[in-house]
């Protein structure tokens, strides 16, 4: 791990970034003396603070108070890299569930969910014209980010396993090649969501893994490890990670509570190489200061109420949940879109990745006269790692929909299809007309 040189992957922009000793000092008064006096921080008097007790009631009939010395904190400022109680239950939960190699070398920091961590990291690693790996198709939040950035956007496709390693290997090396001719710079980072992948559904086996792992080593590669659905599988077993098996510190690992716990907490942690994890902190007490407090506290009071294995198993009674829908959804899609649409089981997670048979580009077929007959799909160009060529893939969300909202899209979805391959059957018909009738 001491090997790599980590100021590769900071760019001149991040690397100016320079700790504020405001900061500094709430981080070195936190566990400080109790004795010592402090005239230094800007903050406010928590006397002065409208709330007496905050009480949370848990849908399994426990219930907890928040109030005193930890309402106090609650409602803080504290260090930019998270609630000190809360980080230590959140490496510990890491630590046993991924059993990092290198984990001695690894640092962890809390972030507003996954969105907020990998914002965080593309901004630090990526310049003007720099190239980044996608798997293809890609979450949709990610190009969000990396449009203003300016960066060339490479997809690797994907099969039933994720992305493939004889495509990922030929985009490198073409990418080798023209960098040797001057015209550009290799990838430094590459933005994986591995488990019940957006949009796609498919999830990485170890094997894959060990073998995109390798390819990264050798090149030199950042594994950006963007995991918000890795409870939400629905296989025999927790998939290995790519942390769990990061022997060279180059992967940086997002983590969620957004789909198991809440979305509105906004709350997510980041764990990757030290040096890495202490500039993406020097980013945040310069931004938003330190992620939502109020919400810390919440999660670090679930974990002393439940431990390690209450959170895993509450996840795991979320995913089942999800996998009922999933399967009332597929069996609407074997009733309606058969011989229409083409798909893969998803393996995991909230949605089904679709593609419609007979149609080219189904944007305004889904955009226009979907939402006249009052159906919301997403079409697959939003996923694309080229969003401009045509696509005829379909995103459905099976996560809050009813059943009977599933089945009633479905059908319309069915008589829309249909009416597309009529519509485009007439101008078909229209074109072989007008060519008749000039050459008569």
């Amino acid at each position: 791990m001491s090997g790599i040189d980590y100021s590769y992957f900071i760019n001149t922009r991040s690397a100016r970034r320079r700790p504020a000793l405001t900061r500094e000092i709430t981080k070195r008064q936190y566990g400080g003396h109790k004795d010592h006096i402090s005239l230094a921080e800007g903050v406010p008097n928590e006397i002065t603070f409208p709330f007496e007790s905050i009480t949370v009631n848990l849908k399994d009939g426990q219930t907890f108070a928040i109030k005193g010395q930890e309402l106090a904190a609650a409602l803080q400022y504290i260090p930019s890299q998270g609630y000190p109680p809360l980080l230590k239950q959140v490496k510990e939960f890491t630590r046993r569930l991924h059993r990092p190699p290198a984990w001695d070398k690894c640092d962890t920091i809390i972030t507003n969910g996954s969105q907020d961590g990998m914002s965080r990291v593309l901004e630090m690693i990526l310049d003007d014209n720099d190239t980044m790996l996608v798997q293809n198709p890609y979450y949709a939040g990610t190009a969000a980010i990396v449009k203003p950035l300016n960066v060339n956007v490479i997809g690797i496709d994907q099969d039933e396993s994720g992305i493939q390693p004889r495509k990922l290997v030929e985009a490198l090396e073409n990418c080798k090649k023209y960098t040797e001719e001057g015209g550009g710079k290799m990838p430094k980072v590459m933005y994986l969501n591995p488990t019940a992948s957006n949009p796609s559904g498919t999830t990485m086996p170890t094997d894959r893994k060990i073998e995109i792992y390798r390819i990264c080593c050798e090149y030199n590669i950042i594994i950006l490890e963007d995991d918000a659905y890795y409870f939400l599988h629905f296989l025999d077993r927790q998939p290995d990670s790519f942390l769990s098996i990061d022997t060279e510190g180059r992967v940086i690992r997002l983590d969620s509570m957004s789909k198991v716990l809440s979305s509105g907490l906004r709350l997510g942690w980041l764990t990757g190489p030290r040096k890495l994890v202490e500039q993406i902190e020097i980013h945040i007490s310069s931004s938003i200061l330190h992620s939502s407090v109020l919400s810390q506290v919440i999660m670090e009071n679930l974990f002393r109420k439940w431990g390690i294995n209450g959170l895993v198993s509450y996840f795991e009674k979320v995913a089942a949940f999800y996998r009922v829908r999933r399967d009332f959804t597929i069996a609407s899609m074997e009733k309606h879109l058969k011989g229409l649409c083409e798909w893969d089981v998803p393996s995991g997670g909230m949605f089904v990745w679709f593609k419609v048979l007979g149609v080219s580009d189904v944007y305004d077929m889904l955009l226009t006269r979907g939402l006249r007959k009052h159906i919301t799909f997403i079409p697959g160009q939003n996923y694309m790692a080229d969003p401009t060529a045509a696509c005829n893939y379909v995103r459905a969300s099976y996560s809050k929909a009813s059943m009977k909202q599933i089945d009633k899209a479905m059908r319309i979805l069915a008589e829309l299809i249909r009416e597309e391959h009529l519509l485009l059957r007439r101008k078909l018909d229209g074109l072989e007309e007008n060519l008749i009738i000039r050459h008569t």
